[in-house]
């Protein structure tokens, strides 16, 4: 629809036209077992250590190696590198790992794209300067030193869980990385390398260059001295203790693998276990590996170029249940009758995916019975407490045959949630108190996150779920109520940990306080609105690009999306803002991007892994946050009068 039907008709019109399209659109990409699942794009590294992997394990396969060099070829930019989400600057790592998956797809180095390439990563400090993890790729081929990788011991299996760098210090994602990895140090393994890499370093002579030791006096000191030491230890290990460490490790390991093969749900995992088992004599046709293997096919989503070939890219996890929670969300708020077959459909599969069996996180949580729900199609070892309260949310909107099923998983979902949270009164996204400062000390771990503090989006989705099954008055709910309140920031907004940024943590805030009986006159309200007001771009939409993770001056600043316009309209919304000009002007703009299909374009990434360093564009988010916006403007009714409990 254009700017000129909207202004010759009423905006309100307008967005109930566009919303209607837009809930014909998402009803047709239901699956008919009742959920949604879109994709899950992330960068190239993705993609390139899947070749990587099929190359180590000597399982390649002409057909995905084309296809995959494909679609890395086509995220290259004019000046021969790789970002790491859409418009974002060059990445040194993302840039390395896509060279090397091209060599392997058969690119010649002196190819201009290569070339080109080749010369920007010399400039940007060559393989030294790439970060652990990409350097531990190449070290598979001899490309690097084991002996210039941090160490890391098996034995760090053995740590109890009170001392310090336990894997129970580590967020969960890492933790499962983490703990196949020390086999793989442990055992060194070196492929022949195809090929040689010399045109990536920036003096082939000297490819690590030494780096001068931080003061002892200093935290990065005293780690880089620690690491030092685990190397010594590596040549006077005690051989029998050694062994029985790999051994629980990949016990351990063993443990964890879900019944469609994944670990967590998650590539990074999947894919150091399955090499770390493979290393220990466990050949390609052992179920652990074959389901392994087969599990990672599946994060594949294959199509076809404009030149009608087909293209491979290899999402990084999948998120039906997020996805069927907030899809259900959005159709409630758009007015989709409660007992409608679509909702009463994603129900029913909710409900079949609630995780009753312990996992990581019992090891804080012992006496806590199971009931939350995880994010994926397949991962009881790891529910979150995100999904958990979304999903709980969900099924309080739709009318279910059976209501003593619906209210038993309710109450066991939002106890487990409630049993999750931290010493300090908020919530974490995967377990309880995850906030050991040690971890991010350490020299391996120079990429993303590897701790789980808790973070206020998520608390604000816990907050909405306690009020809105009536526990307001709990004081375990009101002390999430003050942890949010402190935590605003200076200029209004709240951090945003898992979606971009300021955006998604103050459009997840704002309802749930308001929910829970902040007034809409509190002056943290008001100042989230007058911040909100403040970065509302001329187009009227809201964008917010990933670099304000770490520069100021992009926190609230970037392209107009569909998710990121909905997330400041949802808290809008909720403050009373529905007459103000910039709502109007917000929903306008919503109304003007919509596709005649009735879905948005929405090529920058929106949601966060790690801020920062792993970013992700969930591609259901340009559809299921622009419902629910424009579904509660609509509608108009008091915010959460239809969600609170008795």
């Amino acid at each position: 629809m254009t700017a000129t039907v909207v202004e010759t008709t009423t905006v309100l019109t307008a967005a109930r036209q566009a919303t209607a399209r837009a809930v014909d659109h998402l009803l047709a990409r239901q699956d008919k077992e009742g959920w949604w699942k879109g994709d899950l794009e992330t960068n190239v590294t993705m993609d390139a250590e899947d070749l990587l992997l099929r190359q180590f394990l000597g399982i390649q396969n002409p057909g995905t190696t084309a296809a995959a060099a494909r679609h890395i070829r086509s995220q290259q930019r004019p000046d021969g590198t790789w970002a790491t989400f859409h418009g974002g600057p060059p990445d040194l790592s993302a840039t390395v790992e896509a060279y090397v998956a091209l060599r392997l797809a058969g690119d010649e180095p002196d190819a201009p794209h290569l070339a080109a390439a080749a010369a920007w990563v010399r400039e940007a400090g060559g393989i030294a300067a790439s970060r652990v993890f990409t350097r531990i790729w190449l070290a598979l081929f001899g490309w690097w030193s084991w002996d210039d990788l941090p160490e890391l011991p098996p034995e760090l299996i053995y740590l109890p869980k009170w001392a310090p760098l336990n894997i129970y210090d580590f967020g969960c994602w890492a933790r499962q990385t983490i703990v196949p990895l020390t086999i793989v140090s442990a055992k060194r393994p070196v492929r022949p390398a195809p090929f040689a890499l010399d045109e990536l370093h920036t003096d082939p002579r000297r490819p690590n260059p030494p780096r001068p030791l931080a003061p002892a006096t200093t935290w990065d000191g005293a780690f880089q001295r620690l690491d030092r030491a685990l190397h010594s230890y590596r040549k006077v290990a005690v051989r029998p203790l050694r062994r029985a460490a790999i051994r629980s490790c990949a016990r351990w390991i063993i443990e964890r693998q879900e019944n469609d093969g994944c670990w967590g749900g998650i590539q990074p995992p999947a894919v150091y276990s399955v090499i770390a088992l493979h290393l220990l004599g466990y050949d390609l046709e052992h179920p652990v590996l074959r389901a392994g293997l087969a599990s990672l096919d599946r994060f594949a989503v294959w199509r076809e170029d404009e030149n009608g070939e087909r293209v491979r890219m290899v999402e990084a996890c999948q998120s039906p249940v997020w996805d069927t929670c907030l899809a259900t969300i959005a159709l409630a708020d758009a007015g989709l009758p409660d007992d409608h077959p679509a909702l009463v459909r994603a129900a029913d599969w909710m409900l079949d995916e609630q995780v009753y069996k312990p996992g990581d996180w019992s090891v804080r949580r012992p006496e806590l019975r199971p009931g939350g729900w995880a994010f994926e199609f397949h991962n009881d070892n790891y529910p979150d407490i995100d999904d958990t309260a979304e999903v709980v949310l969900a099924l309080r909107r739709v009318s279910h045959p059976d209501p003593q099923r619906v209210e038993r998983a309710i109450q066991r979902g939002a106890e487990w949630n409630l049993g999750m949270q931290s010493s300090n009164g908020a919530w974490g996204a995967f377990d309880a108190d995850n906030v050991s400062p040690f971890p991010n000390k350490l020299p391996f771990c120079d990429f993303g996150e590897v701790i789980d503090p808790p973070s206020a989006d998520v608390t604000a989705h816990v907050v909405e779920m306690l009020v809105a099954l009536g526990e307001r008055g709990d004081p375990r709910t009101q002390r999430g109520i003050d942890w949010l309140l402190a935590e605003q920031e200076p200029n209004g907004a709240w951090f945003g940990r898992w979606g971009t940024n300021y955006l998604y943590g103050t459009g997840s805030v704002v309802p749930a306080l308001v929910l829970a009986g902040i007034p809409t006159t509190h002056a943290s309200i008001r100042r989230a609105v007058s911040w909100l007001e403040s970065v509302q771009n001329e187009d009227g939409g809201w964008g917010e690009d990933q670099r304000s993770y770490r520069e100021r001056a992009w926190v609230g600043r970037g392209e107009s999306t569909a998710s990121q316009t909905a997330w400041a309209l949802l808290a809008l919304l909720a403050a009373g803002e529905r007459e103000s000009e910039c709502v109007r002007r917000g929903i306008a703009w919503l109304v003007e991007t919509q596709r005649p299909d009735g879905g948005w374009d929405e090529p920058y990434f929106t949601g966060t892994g790690f801020p920062w360093d792993f970013s992700i564009n969930y591609h259901l988010y340009r559809m299921v946050f622009p419902i629910t916006a424009l579904g509660r403007y609509i509608h108009a009714q008091p915010f959460g009068a239809e969600r609170q409990g008795a």
